[in-house]
């Protein structure tokens, strides 16, 4: 039960020719809806609701990719919770951009938001995200909020607390910032169970407690770590067609 698209980064804004960092993987969030023109739900609240933002994703998974594209501002415009419901539940993919995630959880929180969400996934919605919006799926999150009260942090990624449909914690932008690795092991040491460490332009795909690791670029990777018997042990994940079981995966054993 429940399908999750949890991809580690990259950047829709910026286009090569016809191609865009993440292309192959957000084709896959509309193959996995069965239609032809689903319905795309963007959540932009780890960005203060931003509505270029919200443009870009427009013209990206509208123009381009041909959904039918909606937002949900929860910040600048005050829906009630039956509203908040409502559009959620009515969508066929939801897609949470990045941004500040501790802002955005308990932005969230205070609204029911995370309900609703669980709710989602009960009906095998697509929940799909980037960066804040690949974390909130998991149990916790490595991120860089603090950076946004000081722009003058470069390191000290915190934990952050998701909606905990995936029991693990999630680190994006594996590749991408060299400072998530240190500050992954750290945290990792106290904390239980393992991390799903995801490099920009790769994603987990989850289908009924299945996974299996996708990507826009070959060279772009998951790994899973974790602490055991004073040891710190990171595994690369094969990216392979078939599923595998997500049980497994987050086990503290090596990976089948």
């Amino acid at each position: 039960m429940g399908k999750i698209v949890a991809i580690g980064g990259g950047n829709i804004r910026r286009e090569s020719g016809h191609s865009v960092d993440t292309i192959k993987i957000d084709k896959e969030l509309i193959k996995l809806t069965g239609k032809k023109k689903p319905k795309l739900l963007f959540i932009p609240t780890a960005s203060s609701d931003s509505v270029s933002y919200f443009e870009i994703v427009k013209k990206y998974f509208g123009k381009k990719l041909g959904c039918k594209v909606e937002v949900l501002y929860l910040i600048k415009e005050k829906p009630s919770k039956k509203e908040i419901e409502n559009k959620i539940l009515t969508s066929n993919i939801i897609y949470v951009g990045g941004g500040n995630t501790l802002k955005m959880m308990n932005v969230w929180r205070k609204l029911g938001v995370d309900k609703s969400f669980k709710k989602a996934y009960e009906k095998e919605i697509i929940l799909s995200g980037i960066s804040a919006g690949s974390i909130c799926w998991f149990k916790y999150g490595n991120s860089d909020s603090r950076k946004y009260k000081n722009l003058k942090v470069t390191f000290n990624h915190i934990k952050v607390s998701g909606l905990g449909l995936i029991n693990a914690l999630n680190c994006p932008h594996y590749d991408f910032e060299k400072e998530r690795k240190l500050s992954l092991k750290k945290i990792m040491k106290r904390t239980s169970g393992v991390a799903i460490a995801i490099e920009n332009c790769c994603a987990l795909e989850i289908i009924d407690n299945k996974y299996r690791i996708i990507s826009s670029k070959k060279s772009a990777n998951a790994y899973k770590t974790y602490w055991q018997n004073g040891k710190y042990y990171e595994e690369k994940i094969k990216k392979e067609n078939k599923f595998k079981s997500l049980k497994e995966l987050l086990e503290k054993n090596p990976i089948r």
